[in-house]
């Protein structure tokens, strides 16, 4: 479903004209920041299948280097992170072990178990730095969710599950303007949590032996 589409299903529950944009007037405007709010709310609820990405760091070789997740925000969630090159998961470390690790300790090159996150770069994307020092280049998964941009074209897609997104934006809407057609705000709202638990169980039942990692 676009952005424009989940609009005009909002405005069609409130008995208004549908637009042709999502800034066609001051109302639409408001209801596309509602359908922002509500999709912000579900996607946060659920580490949906649809928004998983997998990204590879390649040329892993020693601690001192910082490198870029290419598309990894700090609005991003990471699940796990893989190490291919020798098929062992890596674990979230801290700065105090990176800092022993390479700088107090000296503890020997050999396979970087643990890493953790610096921040941004100048482009957004998430750095990174692994430890201890890497005997040898390598390959490194990152397997996140991540969490879609505001939505402001008409075309942008909404990828979460639709349906509780639009319900629990004309929740917000009634609300606002105290007047639900003969159903209550709280009725509305009760509703969009109904479609949201559905769609939450419908996605974890999808993959119930899930495979987060395969050969690629």
């Amino acid at each position: 479903m676009t952005y424009l589409q989940a609009i005009n299903k909002v405005l069609r529950r409130l008995r208004e004209d549908e637009v042709t944009s999502p800034d066609t007037s001051a109302y639409s405007k408001l209801i596309g920041e509602f359908i922002n709010d509500a999709n912000r709310l579900v996607e946060d609820a659920w580490d949906w299948s649809m928004l998983r990405t997998i990204t590879p760091v390649s040329g892993i070789t020693d601690s001192s280097t910082i490198m870029s997740v290419t598309g990894l925000t700090e609005a991003d969630k990471i699940l796990s992170v893989y190490n291919i090159t020798d098929n062992v998961e890596v674990q979230l470390g801290s700065q105090r072990g990176l800092y022993n690790s390479v700088y107090i300790e000296q503890a020997p090159r050999g396979r970087p178990d643990n890493y953790v996150t610096l921040g941004q770069d100048s482009s957004g994307n998430t750095q990174v730095q692994f430890y201890p020092n890497s005997d040898g280049s390598r390959v490194v998964l990152f397997n996140y969710v991540g969490r879609t941009p505001e939505l402001t074209s008409g075309t942008d897609v909404v990828k979460a599950p639709s349906t509780p997104v639009v319900q629990l934006a004309h929740a917000m809407a009634a609300e606002e303007r105290g007047e639900t057609g003969g159903t209550t705000a709280g009725k509305l709202y009760a509703v969009a949590q109904s479609s949201l638990s559905d769609a939450i169980a419908l996605d974890a039942g999808r993959f119930p032996t899930e495979t987060v990692w395969y050969d690629v």
